[in-house]
C-alpha cells in the first residue's frame, strides 16, 4: 500500500503545482536557514579533545583580590610567580605551562626572506597531554626543559614553508635571531576551538600554530607574550625581571588528573597554596581558586561566539514560521478533497488508511523541500562570511552528516506539520459528503 499511496500523493501534488511549490519552498528555505546556522554553531561549539576533555584541567588562583578580580572570579591566567610554584610542586600526573609568542623565522640555510611565525612556549608534557600527532620525530624530553634546550617542534604547515615538506628533524630553524634544532614535526593539528590558550571568542579559531619552543628557553631569552597580558593596580615594575615578579597574568597552566580523587586532591593543593600566600602576606584575602576541565573552561571563556547562538535561534524561529504556513497549506489541500475522502470512507476505508495516504503525501513534499534546502544550504555556506567573522565562517562546511540531517529534518518536520491536517481529513463524515455531492 505504501507504493500505491505514494503514487496517489504524487498525482495529487501534480494537480496543484502552485500549492505544492509554495509548500516545497517554505520547507526548503526553513531547512536551509537552520542548517546554515547549525553548521557554524556545530563547528564552534564542539568538544576539541573528546578523548581527554574530562581529565584536563586549568588551575586559576586569585592573585588580584576582591577589589581587582573579575566579578569574584580569579584571573583567567597566572602570573609567573604562581605558575612556577605550581610547576615546581608537580602535584599532577602531567602538567604544562604555556604562553603565546610571535617571532620572525628563517630556515637554516638562510635563503629567502624572514617571515612572521605564531608559536607557543610550552613544556615537554604539552605534547602527550594534548595528544599532539607527529609526522616526524617527537616532542622534547623533560631533561630539555631542565636544561633550557634550544629545541623546537614545528607544524606540518610550517615545515612545508621552511623545508619544502621534507623530514627536517635534526635541522635548524632561526626564530627571533636564535637557532633551534628541530626535534619533531607535528601532523596537521589545530583543535577548534583552541582550548589550551583560549583568551576570547576569536582567539580559539586561528590558523594552525607554527612552532613550539621550551618555556624555560623563552623566559631565558626574555620573550614577551604575544597573547593577553593583564595587570592590576600599579605594578610599578622595571624591565623583564620586574615583570616576572609582578601581578601581571599571562601564563596558562594545564594539568592532567585521571580521576575524581586526583581532582579533589589538586583542588586542596591550590587552596593550601593560596592560604600559604595569605599567611606570607602576599595575598590579603581568603583563598579563591578554580579548577575547570576543558568544556567548563570553554564555557567560562565564552568561546562559542554569541552571534552564532543568536543566528541559530532566529533561524529556528523562521523554520517554525515556515512549518506553520505549511500546516495551513496542507490543511487547505487536504480539505479540498473531502468528497474523495467521504467516498473512500463509505467504501470501507478505515481512518488509519486516510492517515497513511496523506502523511505519505506530506512526506513527499518534505523530501522535495529537503532537496531544495540542501541546494540552498550549499549556496548559503559559501556566503556565510557575510554574517560571521572570517575565522568562524571558514569552519562551516557541508559534509555527509549535514546532508543526512537536512533531508531527515525536512521530512520529519513536514510529517509533524501534516499531522493536524491529516487528522482533520480522517474525521470527514462520509454521510455528509455523499449527501452534499
Amino acid at each position: 500500500m505504501f507504493g500505491y499511496y505514494l503514487q496517489l500523493g504524487l498525482r495529487s501534488l501534480r494537480r496543484n503545482p502552485v500549492l505544492t511549490g509554495l509548500m516545497v519552498i517554505a520547507i526548503g528555505f526553513g531547512v536551509a536557514a537552520s542548517m546554515i546556522t547549525y553548521s557554524v554553531f556545530r563547528a564552534v561549539s564542539g568538544n576539541p579533545i573528546p578523548d581527554k576533555s574530562e581529565v584536563l584541567f586549568t588551575p586559576q588562583i586569585d592573585s588580584w583580590g576582591p577589589q581587582q578580580n573579575i566579578h569574584g572570579e580569579p584571573p583567567y591566567a597566572l602570573n609567573y610567580v604562581d605558575a612556577m610554584a605550581l610547576w615546581r610542586a608537580h602535584r599532577a600526573k602531567r602538567q604544562t605551562l604555556l604562553y603565546s609568542v610571535w617571532l620572525s623565522a628563517q630556515p637554516d640555510q638562510g635563503h629567502g626572506l624572514p617571515q612572521g611565525a605564531d608559536g607557543y612556549a610550552v613544556t615537554a608534557d604539552f605534547f602527550p597531554m594534548f595528544e599532539v600527532p607527529f609526522l616526524y620525530g617527537s616532542g622534547w624530553s623533560a631533561n630539555a626543559d631542565d636544561g633550557h634546550a634550544t629545541q623546537v617542534v614545528i607544524s606540518e604547515e610550517f615545515n612545508q614553508r621552511m623545508f619544502g615538506g621534507a623530514n627536517s628533524v635534526g635541522r635548524e630553524v632561526v626564530l627571533g635571531g636564535h637557532a633551534y634544532r628541530v626535534v619533531g614535526v607535528t601532523r596537521h593539528w589545530n583543535p577548534k576551538p583552541r582550548f589550551f590558550a583560549a583568551s576570547g571568542s576569536t582567539s580559539g579559531f586561528r590558523d594552525p600554530t607554527d612552532f613550539y619552543i621550551p618555556f624555560a628557553r623563552a623566559v631565558d631569552l626574555q620573550l614577551d607574550t604575544a597573547g593577553n597580558n593583564s595587570c592590576r593596580g600599579n605594578p610599578g615594575f622595571n624591565g623583564y625581571a620586574g615583570w616576572l615578579q609582578s601581578n601581571c597574568v599571562w601564563v596558562t597552566p594545564w594539568v592532567e588528573l585521571d580521576n575524581a580523587a586526583d581532582v579533589a586532591a589538586y583542588r586542596r593543593f591550590l587552596e593550601s597554596y593560596a592560604a600559604e600566600q595569605q599567611r606570607a602576606g602576599r595575598f590579603a584575602w581568603a583563598p579563591n581558586v578554580r579548577l575547570r576541565d576543558v568544556m567548563q573552561w570553554l564555557d567560562y571563556r565564552q568561546m562559542v561566539p554569541p552571534e552564532s547562538r543568536v543566528a541559530l535561534v532566529v533561524a529556528l524561529g523562521f523554520f517554525i514560521i515556515c512549518l506553520v504556513n505549511t500546516v495551513g497549506l496542507l490543511l487547505a489541500k487536504f480539505m479540498r478533497r473531502a468528497g474523495e475522502i467521504g467516498v473512500r470512507r463509505a467504501l470501507g476505508a478505515p481512518r488509519k488508511q486516510i492517515y497513511a495516504q496523506y502523511l505519505i503525501e506530506a512526506a513527499s513534499v518534505g523530501g522535495a523541500g529537503g532537496v531544495l534546502g540542501l541546494v540552498l544550504t550549499a549556496l548559503g555556506i559559501s556566503g556565510v562570511g557575510i554574517l560571521f567573522r572570517p575565522q568562524i565562517a571558514r569552519l562551516a562546511h557541508l559534509d555527509l552528516s549535514l546532508v543526512g540531517l537536512c533531508l531527515v529534518l525536512a521530512v520529519l518536520a513536514t510529517l509533524v506539520a501534516a499531522f493536524y491536517p491529516a487528522w482533520r481529513a480522517a474525521q470527514v463524515q462520509p454521510a455528509w459528503q455523499l449527501k452534499s455531492h
